[in-house]
């Protein structure tokens, strides 16, 4: 791994592949890139592609001081810095999204497209805010955990998925899973869901879904049909069985990814 600097902490990254536009992986909390399994050397395989782990997580120092979204922003961008690449389209998982959101926000056209790895785009269910809210709390942070691991794992049968769901996971600290739950919070109080975020960037930015979970159709139909009137969006639906499709389908979404940046 290689490294960039973001507020004198060590930020490590993969630097595979060669071409641009180049892909910038960003995990979601709680996570560093090892979420993303073997897709980044697939994906390698195209272009080039960056895959760090934020500050407190992976290889990547830990802060002494308390931080947020905002500086998981300058993490990726430390990296886009660091490694010299001029077009670059983020690859986030889940509320990394909003990571990805800034980015465009921040770098413009050269930020061309985003991709977006199993994200609730649409206005999440009460109980779901509700195991958010509770991860904030020192008194309901590890119940709401270990209730969201239930979810992810129910049914899963992926060695690889339990492993990372249960060991990477599982070894973060009260304090990063109580920030986890305080940012998501924050996240859905200033921008709404994730899909009205994206529909208030102006211009709008080629933006492709691949997801497996929720598995209902109405969560699929509902995205098609925003599809059909917003053509910069576009939805490819996996059939996992797990909330991290990344370590069961690699290939599949390696293709997909490159379908979309062609």
């Amino acid at each position: 791994m290689v490294q960039a600097i973001a507020d004198s902490l060590q930020i490590h990254y993969e630097d595979l592949g060669r071409g641009e536009p180049a892909l910038l992986l960003l995990p979601a909390w709680c996570q560093s890139h090892a979420v993303y399994g073997s897709l980044p050397e697939k994906c390698a395989a195209y272009r080039r592609v960056l895959a760090l782990d934020w500050r407190g997580t992976g290889q990547s120092d830990i802060p002494t001081e308390e931080y947020g979204t905002q500086e998981l922003v300058e993490d990726a961008l430390s990296v886009i810095e660091a490694s010299s690449v001029q077009q670059v389209v983020p690859v986030s998982v889940s509320h990394g999204g909003r990571v990805a959101i800034e980015l465009r926000r921040k770098l413009g056209e050269r930020i061309p497209k985003l991709v977006l790895l199993d994200w609730l785009l649409l206005p999440p269910p009460p109980p779901y805010m509700d195991l958010v809210k509770a991860l904030a709390e020192p008194d309901q942070w590890q119940h709401a955990r270990d209730t969201l691991f239930g979810i992810w794992l129910e049914g899963v049968e992926n060695p690889d998925v339990i492993e990372f769901v249960q060991q990477e996971m599982g070894s973060y600290s009260a304090e990063m899973w109580m920030r986890s739950g305080r940012e998501i919070a924050a996240g859905y109080a200033k921008e709404s869901d994730p899909l009205k975020a994206l529909t208030a960037l102006n211009p709008h930015v080629p933006v492709l879904h691949v997801y497996s979970q929720p598995p209902d159709l109405e969560y699929l139909s509902a995205q098609k049909s925003y599809a059909q009137d917003n053509p910069w969006f576009k939805v490819h639906k996996l059939k996992a069985k797990s909330h991290f499709p990344t370590f069961e389908l690699p290939d599949e979404i390696a293709t997909a990814i490159e379908k979309f940046m062609a």
